[in-house]
C-alpha cells in the first residue's frame, strides 16, 4: 500500500487553515458579544431599560456573525471563548429579565445552548444580589424581597442538575455558590428589616412624645 504524504499534506493544511480563520473570526465577534452583554448589564443595574435592551439587540447581532462564521466549523460553537461568551449573554439577558420581573426567556428562545444558558442564570443570582442591595438602600424593601424569593427559585431548579462537570461545564460549582449568595442577601434582608422597625417605632415614639406635649394645657395663672 503506498501513501501520498502530499495529499495528505494538502488536506491538513486546507482543513485546518480554514477552521483556525473561522475561529479568528468567530473570537472578534465573541469579544464584541461579551462587551455588550456587561455593558447591558451595567446598564441594568443604572436602571436604563432602554438602553440595556438595546444592547443586548446588539449582542444578538454578535451571535448571528458567530453562527455565520462557523456555518462550516459547527464543533466550535459552544468551546471555549464562544460558550464563555454565549454564558455572558445569558447572564444579561436573564437578569434584565429578572430584575424586571418578566417571564424568563427559554434556552432555545436565546440560541446560546443549555450549558451556556444554565451556567448564565447560576451567575445572574449575582448581579440579582447587587440590585438587590442597592433596593434596599433606597428602603425598598419590596424589591429585595422579590429578588431573594427569586434567587432561592433558582437555586431550587439548579440543585437538581446533577450531572457530571463534563456535561454541565462545571454548573455544581456556581450552584453553591448560588446558595451562599442567597444566604447573605437574606442576612441582609432580615438586618435592613429590623433598622425600618425601629426606625418606624422610633419616629412613631417621637410622634406620641410631640403630641403628649402640644396636648399638654398650659396654666396660665401661675406668677
Amino acid at each position: 500500500m503506498t501513501c501520498d504524504t502530499r495529499l495528505l499534506e494538502e488536506l491538513a493544511h486546507g482543513y485546518f487553515a480554514a477552521k483556525h480563520d473561522a475561529r479568528e473570526r468567530s473570537l472578534a465577534h465573541a469579544r464584541l458579544l461579551i462587551r455588550h452583554a456587561g455593558n447591558a448589564i451595567r446598564a441594568v443595574h443604572r436602571r436604563e431599560w432602554t438602553a440595556a435592551r438595546s444592547l443586548l439587540d446588539g449582542a444578538r447581532d454578535e451571535i448571528a456573525a458567530i453562527r455565520d462564521a462557523l456555518a462550516d466549523q459547527p464543533e466550535l460553537y459552544y468551546h471555549n471563548a464562544i460558550g464563555d461568551a454565549l454564558k455572558e449573554f445569558a447572564e444579561a439577558q436573564l437578569t434584565l429579565a429578572l430584575v424586571c420581573d418578566e417571564a424568563l426567556p427559554l434556552p432555545d428562545d436565546l440560541g446560546v445552548g443549555y450549558v451556556p444558558y444554565y451556567n448564565g442564570l447560576a451567575e445572574a443570582v449575582g448581579e440579582l444580589r447587587r440590585f438587590t442591595l442597592d433596593a434596599l438602600r433606597r428602603d425598598d424593601m419590596a424589591t429585595g424581597e422579590r429578588l431573594l424569593a427569586t434567587m432561592d427559585a433558582i437555586y431550587d431548579v439548579l440543585v437538581t442538575i446533577d450531572y457530571p462537570d463534563a456535561v454541565t461545564g462545571s454548573l455544581r460549582r456556581l450552584t453553591d455558590g448560588v446558595r451562599g449568595i442567597s444566604e447573605r442577601t437574606r442576612g441582609d434582608l432580615t438586618t435592613a428589616a429590623g433598622q425600618q422597625r425601629l426606625a418606624q417605632a422610633l419616629a412613631e415614639a417621637r410622634t406620641q412624645a410631640q403630641t403628649a406635649v402640644f396636648n399638654t394645657p398650659i396654666d396660665l395663672s401661675s406668677p
